[in-house]
């Protein structure tokens, strides 16, 4: 099994900072992940994309943040970052961490996952 667990939420005032990590972690120990991100929900809102990295560096982010969050990546540590600057009251919502194509070792059988999410962390933004 994999688990993501994340950090860093929080409220701040509109303009404000915050930053969230989101490690994964295995039964064993993971291989690799292909790609992972943050997705965020607004009450009433659907599940929206924010920003997504690849192994290799890529990334992706929502038009809506770019310029003012920047995501990163340990690979090493299995872990991603994002960094929000310049925070808006619309930002806030409940940011969920998304890892996809996880391969990982379970005594010696080695396995894979196509996706998996972590609990989600609330980020409040006020004005």
């Amino acid at each position: 099994q994999v688990q993501l667990v994340e950090s860093g939420g929080g409220s701040v005032q509109a303009g404000g900072s915050l930053r969230l990590s989101c490690a994964a972690t295995a039964s064993g120990s993971i291989f690799s992940i292909n790609t992972m991100g943050w997705y965020r929900q607004a009450p009433g809102k659907q599940r929206e994309l924010v920003a997504t990295t690849t192994s290799g560096g890529r990334t992706n982010y929502a038009d809506s943040v770019k310029g003012r969050f920047t995501i990163s990546r340990d690979n090493a540590k299995n872990t991603v970052y994002l960094q929000m600057n310049s925070l808006k009251s619309e930002d806030t919502a409940v940011y969920s961490c998304n890892a996809a194509g996880i391969s990982y070792w379970s005594g010696y059988i080695r396995s894979t996952i196509s996706s998996s999410w972590g609990q989600g962390t609330q980020v409040t933004v006020s004005s």
